[in-house]
């Protein structure tokens, strides 16, 4: 068995950020093994799912020790996810082989890709919008669990987990985003990585079974994704996490049209055509954000400018008077 280094580091780059943001798995993980490394997208899938199944214990059981992790969410998650990550792939594996299923892999992949990058820009958007500051450091609000929703988000991953690998984090953190809106960033990363525990698990399996799994590229992934996603879990609760969706929306987008067979000169303009329009968004909105800033002092100062310079002494003459 030869031992591929380099796609052991590609695997420990990828598992950072999964320790980090709990996304990116599947969602960077088999991309990369198709595009780089010419690994077939249905041994990719198999190879990558083996390997989260060992990979995520890891990163949740750190953030079981901080106390991030709502044990009521993994539970009602896991019970639509499991079964559904089982049938998923019977369902792929009654695609038929070839390179019709490959094909319908490659493009579900892309299709479930370029979702993961849509709710990530959603879910920062979100983010802006919602003042955390009320919340602080302080002790975490009480979630309010909706079983039937929290189910069904469970059934939806799980069926893209098993046909695509992609899924497990990318896909089901958003959703949890969406549906408990109250739930800070550690506490999402810490429920995600604990109920794909189970969730990949229950792939893994049925990939292992009836998938395409290579042993050469499940321990490659392994020796690189276990230190990684243990340190990313470790510093998640105190990195910038904004910076790092940032950078995964590009990565995930990149993969995505990658996926559906777009050329590398034709990737690297568009690319560059999104990071442009991207950085001139951010400018705009920072504009806007200086302006209303800007207009405050002068709103709120021109009481005292109507006066003399000093508050005290403006209100002295009128008391008296």
């Amino acid at each position: 068995m030869d031992f591929d280094w380099t796609m052991a580091l590609g695997s420990f780059l990828v598992a950072i950020i999964v320790g980090l943001t709990g996304m990116g798995g599947g969602a960077l993980m088999t991309p990369m093994l198709v595009t780089f490394f010419g690994v077939s997208p249905m041994a990719a899938v198999s190879s990558d799912l083996v390997a989260a199944a060992v990979m995520k214990p890891v990163g949740s059981a750190v953030h079981y020790r901080q106390g991030t992790i709502n044990m009521r969410l993994v539970g009602w998650l896991c019970a639509g996810s499991v079964p559904a990550a089982f049938s998923g792939v019977l369902l792929a594996r009654a695609l038929g082989h070839g390179g019709r299923v490959e094909d319908v892999i490659s493009i579900a992949m892309g299709v479930a890709l370029m979702i993961a990058a849509g709710g990530l820009v959603l879910r920062a958007y979100m983010s802006h919008r919602r003042p955390d500051g009320a919340q602080g450091d302080g002790k975490a609000p009480e979630i309010r669990v909706r079983p039937v929703p929290t189910v069904l988000v469970g059934i939806v991953g799980g069926l893209v987990v098993g046909i695509t690998s992609v899924g497990s984090g990318s896909l089901i953190i958003v959703a949890l985003l969406a549906l408990y809106p109250a739930l800070k960033a550690n506490q999402l990363v810490g429920t995600d990585l604990l109920q794909a525990v189970p969730l990949v698990g229950a792939a893994a399996i049925g990939h292992l079974l009836f998938g395409d799994f290579r042993m050469e590229v499940t321990a490659a992934l392994l020796v690189g994704s276990i230190p990684g996603v243990y340190l990313g879990s470790k510093v998640s609760s105190r990195a910038p996490s904004t910076l790092i969706r940032r950078f995964l929306v590009l990565v995930l987008v990149a993969s995505s049209l990658k996926m559906f067979g777009m050329e590398p000169v034709p990737l690297g303009w568009t690319l560059l055509g999104l990071l442009t329009a991207a950085g001139a968004g951010w400018l705009v909105l920072r504009a806007r954000g200086s302006r209303g800033r800007d207009t405050l002092p002068s709103q709120a100062g021109s009481p005292v400018g109507a006066g003399s310079p000093g508050g005290r002494d403006t209100s002295g003459p009128t008391m008296a008077a």
